[in-house]
């Protein structure tokens, strides 16, 4: 594989028009603040509403501190990088499974090669040594490391020839960890990032049936044995939200199935319990039979957190439908870890239809995670609508309208760029939540593109990551411990229901080439990762 460097796009090219864009953007740098990363903001809130008006609150003067041991990293997911997907002895996903069913899933692509991380992730490692990252965080492929999704024979002392291990694939993500130390980057680990052994779906219906939490476990032991003795962040499951509702309610998702009450047979929240009770019979395992390398090594869980904003900021209805519309999303899977139960809100509306926790299930549920990983792209305004729902399912369950801002600009996924909703996700987080270790593991944006150059010269995204950034840093500045920033993505890769169609890499990737070329963003976020974000801020 080769990088592709062109007199515009090499790795080492001339980055003037970059700081001369910076310097466009600031009144001055402030290189001294680099050093200890503090930075003195002026801070202006404005506040948007839904017919377009805004209310400005007073200025305020902030400090923003980034400190020292702050961790910079990007992001991926093992089926959306990897490829190599009948190589090594992998077994098949559910996402191989549901791609290949219709060509209308997926945008007609496949996932069998995608970036061919497989094939290429000493390079990989390279170039994210090259780019300034302090940590990345991937996934492991179940069905690579347990082809039909189980283990049979208990752990021995050597560690060698247990029943249902791929070697092979364990070997791949080894291999992989040593070299990212080498390389002095941190790896984090992400257990279940959605692509579930096509055999446990064929066998038992996958996340709908309560034998998953055990196997889950089961695999959750494999990857502490082979890997903990490196690896001392860990999170168990990515967007159980995601897996539920897009899985099993809109049919977007593998393995396509439609909800109970829009006439199908998934039933979203018992597949959201049972990836939570897998979640904590992992970590169960993970403090229990040693692996936390005494208090050295810490494990999460990672959720999906959209911010919604009252239409009317003075409507206390359309303050309830905002909390409520965060608590049917983020409470829903991060409520039990942190506070024992679903929502009240869920509880109410959704009575027997939402599975409980017996005593044993909560005492395990509770306090089940070190650190919370927040996935945040985008925000919406909530409001109570006049009338209830004529439709079911669980976007009516939560009784709320969501609407835009006009104001607001459009990412290539139709999604709302709102980064005040960042610091206000945050913060709810820490008051909810007695302000948790939080690391934010996805962060990003696919930009409108048409063309390579189009794609290369991204200063959309870099408008985006600055604006996202800087709002997770004021939420630091009032006292959230955020500890960690991760970009999604590292690469351009295969985004899920869209194919290969959307690209939300700071790297460019040429998928039939298969070359790699940094954009604009992955050189500007190299300058934050070097000054230690302080260059994201400037006094005026």
């Amino acid at each position: 594989m080769q990088i592709v460097e062109t007199e515009t796009t090499s790795l080492l090219r001339d980055d003037s028009h970059l700081r001369k864009k910076e310097e466009r953007r600031c009144t001055r740098c402030l290189r001294a603040a680099a050093l200890v990363g503090a930075i003195i903001i002026i801070a202006t809130v404005t506040i948007f509403r839904g017919n377009g008006s805004r209310i400005q609150l007073p200025s305020k003067t902030t400090t923003q501190a980034f400190p020292s041991d702050f961790i910079w990293g990007a992001a991926t997911s093992s089926y959306q990088i990897e490829g190599g997907a009948t190589d090594g002895g992998r077994g098949p996903s559910i996402w191989d499974t549901f791609c290949q069913e219709s060509k209308e899933n997926c945008n007609g692509d496949l996932g069998d090669i995608t970036d061919d991380h497989y094939h290429h992730w000493r390079e990989d490692v390279q170039l994210m040594k090259s780019l300034g990252l302090k940590a990345y965080r991937f996934s492991i492929s179940w069905s690579r490391v347990l082809p039909t999704g189980m283990v049979n024979f208990k752990i021995g002392d050597d560690g060698t020839d247990i029943e249902g291990v791929n070697y092979e694939g364990v070997e791949f993500y080894s291999k992989l960890i040593n070299e990212l130390l080498e390389a002095n980057i941190i790896p984090f680990v992400t257990l279940y990032h959605w692509d579930l052994p096509q055999c446990l779906q064929d066998k038992y219906g996958g996340w709908e049936d309560r034998a998953i939490i055990n196997d889950f476990a089961a695999y959750a032991r494999i990857c502490f044995h082979f890997f903990g003795d490196r690896v001392k962040h860990w999170i168990t499951i990515n967007e159980g939200w995601t897996v539920a509702i897009h899985g099993y309610e809109e049919a977007s998702n593998a393995p396509g199935l439609l909800g109970l009450d829009v006439g199908g047979t998934g039933d979203p929240y018992l597949v959201g319990h049972h990836l939570l009770l897998a979640h904590a019979a992992a970590v169960k395992v993970f403090r229990e039979e040693g692996y936390t390398n005494d208090g050295k090594s810490v494990i999460g869980i990672s959720n999906s957190g959209d911010f919604r904003f009252p239409l009317h900021a003075e409507s206390l209805d359309d303050q309830e439908a905002a909390s409520r519309a965060i608590e049917f999303q983020l409470g829903w899977m991060t409520d039990p870890v942190f506070l024992g139960d679903y929502p009240k809100s869920m509880r109410r509306i959704l009575g027997d239809r939402l599975p409980t926790f017996s005593s044993d299930e909560l005492k395990l549920i509770m306090g089940s995670a070190d650190f919370l990983g927040l996935n945040h792209y985008s925000s919406a305004l909530a409001s109570t609508p006049s009338q209830p729902p004529t439709w079911g399912g669980y976007w009516a369950d939560q009784f709320v309208t969501l609407s835009n801002d006009p104001s607001w600009k459009k990412t290539a996924m139709g999604w709302n760029i709102a980064p005040q909703g960042a610091k206000g996700i945050l913060l709810w987080i820490s008051k909810r939540y007695n302000n948790p270790n939080v690391y934010v593991t996805e962060n990003g944006v696919a930009c409108h593109e048409t063309n390579f150059e189009q794609s290369i010269h991204d200063s959309e995204r870099i408008d985006y990551l600055e604006g996202y950034i800087k709002g997770f840093g004021e939420a630091m500045a009032e006292g959230v411990n955020l500890k960690g920033y991760f970009a999604w993505s590292l690469f351009d890769n295969f985004e899920w229901q869209y194919g290969l169609s959307k690209r939300f890499g700071i790297v460019y990737v040429n998928y039939t080439s298969l070359e790699r070329t940094p954009k604009d963003s992955a050189l500007w976020y190299r300058t934050i990762i070097d000054s230690n974000g302080a260059k994201l801020f400037s006094t005026p």
